[in-house]
């Protein structure tokens, strides 16, 4: 975790930061507030050399200033440690938030009191020094408690701010790992869930298996019908592709016209039965065009199949898929190959 200060130390930064942010007229945002936290909190000693440089240089550290510091010494995150950063602002801000509401509430009863010791001495003239003194008081408590309104409200903004940004974080993050045409998983996705699922590998337990799937002649498809009849029949794979696996298998788009489905816990056997499904299935598609509403068929797909084999990488685990899918180009397309195993039909 990037910060790992008690409730109390967070909050005592907190108290540093606003006022830090108020004296540089810093704006009111999550990323302001990043910079400043980082500073007073001491995690970030490269940015700290800077602020303090500028500083000494009397360098105005306006919004623009402040937004550069951030993408050079806070933003170098990738999109995990980005989501965790938000997280972590979410946890500071609910804290200060709280902390401030809390002084608040002992102000307004630390004014109320002394508006009523100030009732009960109203009717004593011979202590209007003790009187002035407690008028001066309250002028001060009011003050105090108009200070901290402003600052409990300046806080809930920014924490609303940081509670949009995390769920920013979150929807980038996402789309970074889906195929915008097909809703499936993206190439990238995939390979992280490869990565995961062989970083789980126990020997002796069934798969995992991964099945490589190509569009036949789609070159042609495209030329003869346009690509958004192309697009429509990728959509078309894909969604056979949904309907076909279930629990924790993986269907994802891998580029092109090519897709890639794991299949956790599925041995060669069974892998190369739900491939022959999923070929069937294509197979007995009809796509209407959108000119015409013709319906077109013989939309086909070939196939390759492998099962995880002790210690090998990733790479060479899709390469022997990729090897049983060329076979099945090769040896007429529309079919099914299993590496080491013959062509289906």
């Amino acid at each position: 975790m990037r910060y790992q200060e008690s409730i109390e130390e967070s909050v005592a930064f907190v108290r540093q930061v606003m006022p830090l942010m108020a004296r540089h007229s810093a704006p009111m945002n999550p990323i302001s507030f990043a910079v400043w936290y980082e500073y007073v909190s001491g995690v970030n000693p490269r940015l700290k050399e800077a602020i303090d440089t500028a500083l000494k240089d009397k360098i105005v550290l306006d919004a623009a200033a402040t937004e550069l510091l951030y993408r050079r010494f806070v933003a170098d995150l990738d999109a995990d440690s980005a989501n965790r950063l938000a997280l972590d602002f979410h946890r500071i801000m609910a804290d200060a938030v709280q902390s401030a509401a809390y002084t608040g509430t002992q102000a307004d009863s630390y004014g109320s009191s002394l508006q009523q010791f100030s009732k009960e001495l109203d009717a004593d003239a011979a202590v209007p020094a003790t009187l002035d003194a407690i008028d001066r008081v309250l002028i001060e408590t009011l003050q105090m408690q108009t200070s901290m309104v402003a600052l409990g409200k300046r806080l809930e903004d920014s924490h609303k701010e940081i509670e949009s940004l995390r769920a920013e974080v979150v929807r980038v993050r996402q789309d970074a790992m889906v195929d915008g045409l097909t809703g499936l998983a993206n190439r990238r996705s995939f390979d992280l869930d490869m990565d995961n699922w062989l970083g789980q590998f126990v020997p002796g337990v069934p798969g995992p298996s991964v099945l490589m799937i190509d569009i036949d002649y789609f070159k042609k498809v495209n030329d003869t019908y346009g690509h958004l009849f192309g697009d429509k029949v990728i959509r078309t794979v894909a969604e056979v592709l949904k309907r076909n696996v279930k629990g924790q298998d993986i269907a994802a788009r891998y580029g092109g016209e090519e897709f890639a489905v794991l299949l956790p816990k599925t041995q060669l056997e069974g892998a190369r039965a739900l491939a022959e499904n999923i070929r069937v299935a294509v197979a007995g598609c009809r796509i209407r065009r959108h000119d015409n509403e013709e319906l077109v068929g013989h939309i086909t797909v070939s196939l390759g199949v492998a099962c995880y084999l002790k210690g090998e990488s990733a790479q060479n685990f899709i390469g022997r898929a990729d090897k049983a899918l060329y076979a099945s180009k090769t040896q007429g397309r529309n079919r099914v190959t299993a590496h080491g195993i013959d062509p289906m039909p």
